[in-house]
């Protein structure tokens, strides 16, 4: 009996473990994104303060706290990409877009390198078939990338 239990913690634990590894190599996947497909902060707030072109949807796709302490005017929030749920929301925010309408994602919530949300967002956008999307490149965070250089931000939901 106690080996059948034993093994049945193994097992557990196993499963817990493996399940903590992958959530770990996803969040350093946004290294994977090709450096043709980032825009840089300064470049959106150029891109968002010009009177001539398309705008694009800009959607944050991490922490709704985070959101509502600030984020860039105009942007949307549909949830952490991480998520089931976040995905979700994304995919629905976008199914009435045109494949080529432009979008810039982006999160912040941490370093580049450790973001979880990122990686899943664009994939499910590329998947979706979506041609212009861009991903908005912030190196350490939000706060110090984009707040602390005076860009224009927006608070509240």
């Amino acid at each position: 009996m106690n080996r059948v239990l034993n093994n049945g913690v193994r097992v557990f634990a196993w499963g817990i473990a493996s399940g903590m590894l992958v959530t770990v190599v996803l969040a350093y996947q946004a290294n994977l994104i090709p450096a043709s497909r980032l825009i840089q902060p300064a470049e959106l707030v150029k891109v968002l303060q010009s009177s001539q072109g398309e705008k694009p949807v800009v959607i944050q796709v991490g922490s709704h706290v985070l959101f509502t302490q600030a984020h860039i005017p105009g942007s949307e929030y549909v949830g952490p990409a991480s998520s089931e749920s976040g995905l979700q929301q994304l995919r629905k925010r976008v199914e009435s877009l045109s494949r080529n309408k432009s979008i810039v994602l982006y999160c912040g919530c941490c370093p580049w390198s450790h973001c979880p949300n990122i990686k899943p967002a664009d994939d499910a956008l590329q998947g979706l078939g979506f041609t212009r999307v861009k991903i908005l490149y912030i190196a350490n965070n939000f706060g110090a990338d984009w707040v602390d250089k005076g860009y224009p931000v927006a608070k509240g939901d």
